[in-house]
């Protein structure tokens, strides 16, 4: 499958679901002295999040070039040393505001990767923030993901923040497992720098506002 279909099919998927299509933002975002460049496809939305601007829909999905080459989301330094680190690359993402939340953004995520884009479930491996009792309980009673291919992971992987301040929130990434012929261990291991499990998806649950006293 090609990127332009991968991408082509995400956006789509969504559009069916009741998302806006919107446009990627500039690289350089307008407005955001905590910024140097778009690191994710939330920047635009921001102030959607933070209560400071309000959109004609509830729903987005984009296709948002970033540039990770400093800052929180450095990804300078490993350019090079794995495959799967770059410092420009396309971040698919769907967006919710005040609308779902955890519970349909994990159905539509699953949904998506097995039943559009035909992963086999057996080869996805799920992560939720140590303390988020809400998504591991829609993660494995109501997906069904099996208690061996699921884990809890600490706030260094787990909990999502823009940069030092602003929107963040507990995350939930899923891994595809390229099998035991490439190195690496499971999520949460001390061999998951390895790559044999790739994250594919990010679901980040923006339920904070981090000042700058951290809190």
């Amino acid at each position: 499958m090609k990127t332009q279909d991968i991408r082509q099919q995400f956006l789509d998927y969504f559009a069916r679901n009741g998302h806006k299509v919107v446009p990627t933002s500039p690289l350089v975002p307008h407005n955001d002295p905590t910024l140097l460049f778009t690191n994710a496809g939330m920047v635009q939305f921001k102030d959607v999040f933070l209560g400071q601007d309000k959109r004609p829909y509830q729903r987005a999905v984009t296709a948002q070039r970033c540039v990770r080459a400093g800052g929180k989301h450095n990804d300078l330094e490993n350019v090079g040393y794995t495959a799967r680190h770059h410092t420009f690359f396309e971040m698919l993402g769907n967006f919710s505001f005040g609308d779902y939340f955890k519970e349909q953004a994990i159905e539509f995520a699953w949904d998506l990767l097995t039943s559009g884009y035909g992963l086999p479930e057996d080869k996805l491996w799920v992560t939720v923030f140590k303390d988020d009792d809400e998504a591991a309980d829609i993660w494995l009673q109501q997906i069904g993901v099996p208690k061996e291919r699921f884990a809890r992971i600490d706030g260094s992987d787990n909990f999502w923040a823009m940069g030092d301040t602003g929107p963040c929130g507990p995350c939930s990434e899923i891994f595809y497992d390229h099998g035991p012929d490439v190195a690496g261990g499971p999520p949460g291991t001390p061999e998951a720098d390895g790559d044999r499990y790739v994250e594919i998806w990010n679901l980040v649950f923006m339920q904070f506002n981090r000042g700058a006293d951290g809190v």
